[in-house]
């Protein structure tokens, strides 16, 4: 499944360093684009970050830039290359994304470890196909407020292994 040319937009993977996949949404809107560079900014520290140009300034409101890449075909499947190569999946689900559900459901087939963040004070409702799916165990959704989004990263990453992490129920514990 792995495109031509699907090399990692972020940091080159080192042997021992996670990969991690960012979601967060393009072309379902980009109000939260400053978000996300903080949150690939934190995620920096804990892993090389495959999908680094989903916080891009550069692009538009509807994602204006990213077909540059080659066309909606190439962007899928340079994307799950990239979803089967990461240890971890952190999504930003407060803005809707049909592209970030779908990821978020392939993460989950592949078994991958996956962290939502939601702001409840967005006045928004989390879809309940993403709140259900979280287990307590592989699937974590964790409600956040924005001026909390590093600590939430640091509380999910620093855990002793991310297996540990994964069975972390909540933030706190």
């Amino acid at each position: 499944m792995a495109a031509a040319g699907a090399e990692p937009c972020g940091q080159p993977l080192e042997p021992g360093r996670l990969a991690v996949y960012f979601c967060g949404s393009i072309r379902g809107g980009r109000e939260d684009q400053a978000l996300y560079e903080r949150i690939v900014a934190r995620l920096r520290r804990f892993g090389a970050v495959l999908t680094e140009h989903v916080a891009a300034a550069e692009l538009g409101a509807r994602g204006e830039g990213e077909e540059a890449a080659g066309g909606d075909r190439f962007i899928h499947e340079r994307d799950l290359a990239w979803l089967q190569q990461a240890d971890v999946v952190v999504a930003e689900v407060t803005q809707p994304s049909l592209g970030v559900g779908y990821e978020l459901g392939r993460a989950v087939v592949l078994d991958k470890p996956v962290l939502c963040l939601f702001r409840p004070q967005s006045g928004r409702a989390l879809s309940a196909m993403i709140r259900g799916a979280a287990d307590g165990l592989r699937f974590q959704v964790w409600d956040y407020k924005e001026d909390e989004v590093e600590t939430m990263l640091d509380r999910y990453f620093e855990a002793n292994s991310l297996k540990q992490v994964a069975a972390s129920p909540s933030p706190t514990t």
